[in-house]
């Protein structure tokens, strides 16, 4: 139960991420500023949110999450249930490369301009990873992920 999940979402307040994640995850959700560890039950999630500036601006990071679930699997609940685009870091350590995982369950990668800012980093200018675009072709880190350009995979095969 180490593992961290660092999603972002297409602006929604806080206050309906909790909720849903609950449901997304099948755990009690506590938000890191009130969990208080000596308490906690064992199966809950500690969860942070945040909003930064940008596109996807809000930011949900989960400790403790269940070992049984896929992130992917977790995150496409949670867009459903949302009703919202999610994105979560891909596999290629480019750090403008990142999964849009829609609401109906579709993960596809895609493409963000970063900018460093006093409130984090802001993405800017999404565009999908596709073999149209010339960084995306040849030797580009986007072939050695197993999300390869252009490609459009339903959460639950990719789980």
């Amino acid at each position: 139960m180490t593992e961290l999940w660092n999603w972002r979402i297409d602006r929604v307040p806080p206050v309906e991420v909790y909720p849903a994640l609950a449901e997304a995850l099948g755990r009690v959700v506590m938000p890191l500023a009130v969990a208080d560890p000596a308490r906690l039950p064992t199966y809950a999630v500690i969860c942070d949110v945040w909003e930064a500036p940008g596109e996807f601006g809000t930011i949900v990071d989960c400790y403790g999450v269940p070992d049984r679930l896929s992130e992917e699997a977790g995150i496409a609940a949670l867009a459903r249930l949302l009703g919202r685009n999610c994105l979560l870091r891909d596999d290629t350590l480019d750090a403008g490369r990142h999964l849009l995982v829609g609401p109906d369950g579709t993960i596809r990668p895609v493409h963000f301009d970063l900018t460093e800012t006093d409130d984090g980093e802001e993405l800017s200018n999404q565009r999908l990873c596709t073999l149209d675009n010339p960084g995306c072709r040849g030797w580009s880190r986007c072939h050695r992920s197993r999300w390869a350009p252009d490609s459009v995979i339903p959460a639950l095969a990719a789980a």
